[in-house]
């Protein structure tokens, strides 16, 4: 995908000399986006950005050696003078997207048989990834995951850093998942990856929408803008005739599967209204047979076919989840049959995760940050035949503060007893935090707060009496805090575990 701008005979220029980029690429050439690592003889492209730009570093890449700068069109008359004779500079309208292309012929990904699956979505991106690389796996393909737990296929695991890697880490790793003959591979699509361009050069076969809730407004601003960041992976990196899927229980999966040619609802519940406003699409339509502490069993009906699943997941958003891994299955060629290996799925560290203690006590641990999440998390637990509901939460700091009081309000709604403390306060103080979410309690009748997570933790476990139920929100499979401008080693289920200890 070219993008360049000036008249005609420019244009035609332009991509000429991008097109030579590329093919000295698919020889061999090694880029680079960090000037400090760049070695002679190679190319440095200027990446955009607010606080740091790539352009302000040219004359580092070039005084380490670089041979090739790609830089943006419409800083040309800025970048000529200082590049000269010393190098070549190509220029590209958005450098970006040039390096996704570049990525793709230095790696020559596109040319192997790799299907690629992406997940994007405010919650259930995680989840919905183990469970497709459970469902796949156990029919027998080869499955490899880049997600916010880990980067992992057989043979290999590390952790996570980002959700979605930068562009040419994720081209790295597909190839390497391909040299270890991986058969699909399944990505967790971040909107600050889809606005950033970090997937650009890549084409999926399958591509999931969960939902979309407030999260991440300090970064997009408002919820349009989060949206469209979110609407590209179908719009733009979705394979030709291949399926969009959509949560067709949400009004954003509603609107990108009525807009999309080609896509696919997955969803519990009648979809006759739901046609009425996006046409006659096929759906994967679920219906929650039965529901205890021990897991569901779920009915799903496509194209004129039902089955039925066992699963020990539990909460309706785990049966949209189970729902959504169907959806791809059926569309890399599954059948229901193969549906049944999903009862044997056991859970994802972190998300509504059990922890297992000798005085029997009900306490789970989950990633939920966000007031949808925390919504869903908790009526999944009110649904249950726990006599009351005591959940742990904070919020985030240098995050969005407006969804703070919200995430309160969403806990004051469920919870029987609500437990306020800190989460990853980074640079702001615990307490202004928690200052900032406490309106969202106003009116409830039982509040405690700590702003030491630890201690609010163990403050929860001795709140509870028999038939209770505990939810620590907010960190999952986390296992560190961020609290100033340290990092230090923090466990929601360590410090349940603790908890637990200390009424000895």
């Amino acid at each position: 995908m070219f993008l360049f701008s000036g008249s005609p005979s420019e244009k035609k220029a332009g991509v000429m000399q991008f097109e030579t980029l590329l093919k000295k690429a698919a020889k061999g050439l090694v880029v680079r986006t960090d000037s400090r690592e760049v070695q002679p003889g190679e190319c440095f492209v200027a990446m955009p950005g607010t606080a740091v730009r790539g352009l302000d570093y040219i004359p580092n890449a070039l005084d380490n050696g670089a041979k090739y700068v790609v830089a943006p069109e419409s800083d040309r008359a800025r970048v000529a003078p200082v590049v000269e004779s010393r190098a070549v500079a190509v220029y590209h309208e958005n450098p970006a997207v040039a390096l996704g292309e570049l990525a793709r012929s230095y790696f020559q990904l596109m040319d192997r048989d790799l299907k690629l699956v992406g997940i994007t979505g405010t919650n259930g991106k995680t989840t919905t990834t183990y469970v497709i690389e459970h469902l796949l796996g156990a029919a027998g393909l080869k499955v490899g995951v880049l997600g916010t737990v880990n980067y992992r296929w057989p043979g290999f695991e590390m952790d996570a850093p980002l959700t979605t890697p930068d562009c040419w880490m994720i081209h790295e790793l597909l190839y390497n998942m391909k040299q270890a003959d991986v058969d699909v591979a399944i990505m967790e699509v971040s909107s600050h990856a889809l606005d950033q361009y970090r997937v650009a050069g890549l084409e999926f076969d399958a591509a999931i929408l969960t939902n979309v809730t407030q999260d991440h407004l300090d970064y997009h601003g408002d919820m349009e803008t989060y949206f469209q960041a979110k609407r590209k992976l179908f719009t733009t990196y979705l394979k030709e005739n291949k399926a969009g899927i959509f949560n067709y229980n949400d009004p954003a999966g509603r609107r990108l599967l009525a807009e999309c040619e080609g896509g696919v609802g997955y969803g519990i519940g009648d979809t006759g209204i739901v046609r009425q406003e996006v046409g006659d699409k096929p759906m994967v339509q679920g219906e929650i047979r039965e529901m205890t502490g021990k897991g569901m069993r779920i009915e799903t009906a496509c194209r004129g076919k039902s089955w039925e699943i066992e699963s020990p997941l539990i909460g309706a958003f785990n049966a949209m989840n189970l729902l959504a891994a169907q959806a791809v299955g059926l569309q890399l060629g599954l059948n229901c049959k193969d549906m049944r290996r999903l009862s044997d799925f056991p859970g994802v560290p972190g998300r509504l995760q059990r922890v297992d203690n000798d005085r029997d006590l009900d306490i789970f641990v989950d990633y939920a940050h966000t007031p949808d999440a925390l919504i869903n998390v908790q009526r999944a637990l009110k649904e249950l035949d726990f006599k009351r509901l005591i959940t742990v939460f904070g919020c985030g700091g240098d995050r969005d503060r407006t969804k703070r009081p919200l995430m309160a309000k969403a806990v004051a709604r469920y919870a029987d007893v609500a437990v306020l403390t800190s989460d990853n306060p980074r640079s702001e103080e615990p307490g202004a935090i928690m200052d900032d979410a406490r309106p969202g309690l106003a009116g409830h009748g039982h509040v405690i707060e700590h702003p030491d997570r630890q201690t609010a933790i163990s403050m929860a476990i001795r709140e509870m009496r028999p038939g209770d139920v505990l939810l620590i929100a907010g960190k999952g499979h986390e296992d560190y805090q961020i609290i100033g401008g340290e990092t230090i080693h923090f466990s929601d289920v360590e410090a349940a575990r603790k908890g637990v200890e200390e009424l000895a």
